[in-house]
């Protein structure tokens, strides 16, 4: 797979700096941004094992849910952090490693805070206390006036609703038989609503979410949904075009409620989904890891026949989660591009 040059200047509003550097990143949502936060949690929704990690640093499995780098990675690199924001709940995260920011996501994580509690995971809900702690330790470390510029001028990014809707809406028959996918969204988007005036009354004044991604284009619900066709399912794309346009104008209602809140909807569903339908040589129906149809967490390690050895071919590298390779691409149109 051809890379984007890697970026340095970041012209997108969001991530624009007009001269300063951005001082912290603060991280939520589910396994597209997790570092590590599920790795001592009783849950099999991990990632802190080979061959997950293989072309990270030192080749070891931190806990992402990649070979390598996460796009989350790549946009932070790109701000010219040297360090990456640790995992909340991983023991690194204290004394000054805690002023560049931290991550708080947590795999299977969803707006829907039952998702979570069906994983044993952390709910967005109980990200937001994390966070809400970790505010409490900056004040000691740097000061109240140092800890409040430094959250009001640091970007805050959330990446949640997948999960609600592949590891529970639609393999749960108590919701899938009470609620249409429209009325769950807005119960999804209820909850974003309160998690962003929560994170702004707690100082958060720049804040980028991204949009579901295509989920039927996922190999993982091509096998489970797909009814034995290799194509995306259609339908499954359809409810995250409505979730994301959903998602676009409830988030114009809260920029106008809140003066002071600059939020941006990141774009992941098109750019992943022109990596997808325009493969070039790419291998996009299958994942590397394992047969690549349907593992992923615990399903996905070293006695996982047929791993491939070059992961750079193919889009996905388990069967929910982009390559290094693609999260390359993926975190350059992030950037660069507004819903």
């Amino acid at each position: 797979m051809k890379f984007l040059a890697p970026f340095i200047f970041l012209t997108f509003q969001l991530f624009e700096v007009k001269g300063q550097f951005v001082p912290a990143l603060f991280i939520f949502g589910d396994s597209i941004f997790d570092v590590g936060n599920n790795n001592d949690l009783v849950t099999l929704i991990k990632a802190n094992f080979p061959p997950i990690g293989r072309d990270f640093v030192d080749h070891e499995p931190t806990g992402r849910f990649c070979n390598g780098k996460l796009a989350l990675d790549i946009i932070a690199e790109g701000l010219r952090f040297t360090d990456h924001q640790p995992a909340y709940m991983n023991d690194k995260a204290n004394g000054e490693m805690l002023l560049i920011g931290a991550n708080f996501a947590s795999a299977t994580s969803g707006y829907y805070n039952a998702t979570a509690i069906l994983y044993n995971t952390i709910s967005l809900s109980q990200q937001l206390e994390n966070y809400r702690e970790y505010k409490n330790k900056l004040v000691d470390i740097t000061g109240k006036s140092n800890a409040s510029s430094r959250i009001s001028r640091g970007i805050h990014l959330i990446s949640d609703g997948s999960s609600d809707f592949l590891q529970n809406y639609y393999i749960n028959p108590l919701l899938f038989t009470t609620y249409t996918p429209d009325t769950f969204s807005d119960i999804l988007l209820n909850s974003y609503d309160h998690f962003i005036q929560n994170l702004y009354e707690l100082g958060a004044k720049r804040i980028g979410v991204a949009t579901l991604p295509p989920l039927g284009c996922l190999p993982a619900a091509i096998t489970a949904f797909g009814h034995g066709n290799n194509q995306c399912v259609a339908r499954l794309n359809n409810n995250a075009i409505s979730f994301n346009n959903k998602l676009k104008h409830r988030s114009q209602r809260l920029t106008r409620r809140l003066s002071k809140l600059n939020l941006v909807v990141l774009d992941i569903y098109n750019p992943l989904y022109t990596l997808i339908t325009e493969p070039a040589e790419n291998e996009v129906r299958r994942a590397c890891c394992g047969t690549g149809l349907l593992e992923t967490s615990i399903l996905c390690n070293q006695h996982s026949i047929g791993t491939c050895s070059n992961a750079s071919q193919y889009v996905f590298w388990d069967s929910f989660h982009p390559t290094e390779a693609a999260n390359q691409i993926l975190a350059q149109k992030l950037i660069t591009s507004e819903m």
